[in-house]
């Protein structure tokens, strides 16, 4: 009797669960659960925030249904090095990325955070060239910034790295040395409480000054910090031409001394001279990881990278921040040093601009100046040089001093042969080293590299469905639970119940991306609906407003 009351209970249990509705069902989907395995043809539920099911769904009801049938059903996208900190602030619903199928922002190479009253101070000055952009900066740590995020509400999920270079400053402000022993305690002292405010690890990018005066000894002195809380050094390294076999043994050091994973940003092979350096980086990488490292990287899907016309100038003349910078171009002397040292081959720092080998392979894209920005933004620094009747390196400078800034510059470096063969590499994931942005308004005052709406989508359509350079499950492995396994992640990047419910649904024989550098801000299509905590944030390929994104922390989170 005892033993047919248990039966009859179990069969109430089992009969009540199959009763049972959901918040969301999502039907008839080919689920991919970002393992790499193929998909599965099944039902999906989604209880508040969470994944509550996955199954035959035949005899529950949900509150909201949505039919998957011909759709794929994958964890929500990862975005391994994203430029949103302060697009978000203007536009939390992040547009261009969510209808991608991008549910969660890493923010790398600089961070928010810490900031001292001198950083606050140039930030306040920089917006004041572009007051389009200007923002209160109601934080001073990396914590802090994580607090008004979530004050203003986002759409995707944000973590974010604490950056070497923005320690550097925040203590030793732009000078070119070495910190002192008591400098580097304050230093490491600030990255630990980072760590434990929820940093992910220690980033940097190493092309640029401030950020290259750091010697290897530097970081991996404050990456041995990060690793004491379990998190990893990743960073645009110090050259991805000339210098490059250098800048990736570099990596592998940091990794080994430092004790702790490792990643390069946006592999790439820039210059013509630099393209067949692909086969000793794989081999470089490979031998670290079988030797016990974990070394790993991530891209974008294009040929061309963005980013200041200071890559094409010499750290020295650099030092001291902008303001130092443009009265040592306005010096003829100085300016005529340096002028020779960007015409002169070199590995000791990276000229992006000599590296394209073609001044109409240099696009000017970002300006402050609305009289810049009406004339010459869209149009090649040869195109400029001749209407300014001067050198193309002249040329440059001059733009930088009129505009009082950086001037957002794309350049025109790398093979596509190239970025097949590191798409095809299992350790390689994906960001768009890109603002998330939105069609309309500010954005549209100027032109910005394509990768900010189509990155994930190219990758999607071109290169998988197109030209099958890797199959859709292994492309969902690499966007989903690979980043979110290198970040230490826990209960996101799997299709899992218990997990959180972040979710992309998209068709995977339409999804595309639209944008081009002469007319970059169209938004990807193919993306059908996207959740991020549970709640829905693009629907039948259309946002929502909703705004449940939430800061993932790192492991060395203490909770405070």
């Amino acid at each position: 009797m005892k033993n047919f009351c248990v039966f009859l209970i179990l069969v109430w249990f089992l009969t009540g669960c199959q009763k049972r509705h959901y918040d969301v069902v999502i039907r008839g989907g080919t689920v991919y659960d970002g393992s790499g395995k193929p998909g599965v043809v099944t039902d999906v539920a989604i209880n508040a925030d969470t994944i509550a099911f996955i199954g035959d769904l035949a005899k529950v009801t949900g509150k909201k249904e949505i039919d998957a049938k011909g759709l794929a059903v994958t964890p929500g996208f990862i975005n391994m090095l994203s430029h949103c900190e302060v697009s978000l602030l203007f536009d939390g619903n992040s547009q261009s990325d969510i209808r991608q199928g991008v549910t969660l922002e890493v923010l790398g190479e600089g961070s928010m955070g810490p900031m001292n009253d001198a950083m606050k101070r140039d930030e306040e000055q920089a917006m004041k060239r572009d007051p389009d952009w200007k923002y209160d900066i109601d934080w001073t740590t990396l914590g802090e910034y994580f607090s008004s995020l979530e004050r203003r509400k986002i759409s995707p999920n944000v973590a974010a790295f604490v950056s070497a270079y923005t320690i550097r400053v925040n203590e030793l402000g732009y000078a070119n040395r070495a910190p002192t022993a008591h400098e580097m305690e304050r230093m490491k002292a600030l990255v630990k409480q980072a760590m434990e405010e929820g940093a992910m690890g220690v980033t940097t990018a190493l092309i640029y000054a401030p950020a290259n005066y750091a010697k290897t000894e530097e970081l991996i002195e404050l990456s041995k910090v990060a690793s004491g809380y379990g998190g990893m050094y990743i960073a645009h390294i110090r050259s991805e031409g000339n210098a490059m076999l250098e800048a990736v043994d570099e990596t592998i050091r940091i990794a080994r001394e430092a004790n702790l994973p490792a990643e390069i940003y946006h592999l790439k092979f820039s210059g013509k001279d630099n393209w067949d350096k692909i086969d000793t980086v794989e081999a470089m990488i490979s031998k670290a990881n079988k030797d016990g490292l974990r070394i790993t990287a991530d891209m974008y899907t294009y040929t061309a990278g963005a980013t200041g016309l200071d890559a094409a100038m010499p750290p020295w003349l650099q030092e001291g921040g902008i303001n130092d910078w443009i009265k040592r171009m306005k010096d003829p002397v100085t300016r005529k040093k340096a002028l020779q040292e960007m015409r002169t081959p070199t590995n000791k720092w990276e000229n992006l601009m000599m590296l394209t080998g073609d001044f109409d392979k240099v696009l000017l894209l970002g300006f402050t100046n609305d009289s810049l920005r009406k004339n010459f933004a869209g149009k090649t620094l040869g195109q400029v040089a001749k209407i300014y009747g001067k050198s193309p390196e002249e040329t440059a400078m001059d733009l930088v001093i009129t505009d009082g800034t950086r001037v957002g510059t794309a350049y025109f470096l790398m093979t596509e042969e190239n970025v097949k063969r590191q798409i095809a590499l299992p350790y390689v994931s994906f960001g768009s080293d890109a603002e998330s942005s939105t069609a309309s308004g500010n954005f549209l005052k100027s032109p910005t590299h394509p990768r900010a709406y189509g990155n994930f989508t190219r990758l999607l359509g071109k290169y998988v469905r197109e030209e099958k350079v890797i199959t859709l499950e292994e492309a969902i492995r690499r966007l989903t639970s690979l980043p979110a396994e290198n970040l230490k992640i826990q209960k996101r990047g799997l299709l899992l119940v218990g997990n959180y419910a972040d979710l992309a649904i998209f068709d995977p024989t339409k999804i595309e991306d639209h944008a081009t550098f002469e007319n970059p801000h169209q938004y990807s299509t193919g993306m059908i609906d996207v959740f991020v905590n549970g709640t829905q944030v693009l629907e039948n390929g259309e946002h929502t407003n909703a705004k449940p994104g939430r800061i993932v922390r790192g492991p060395g989170w203490t909770g405070k």
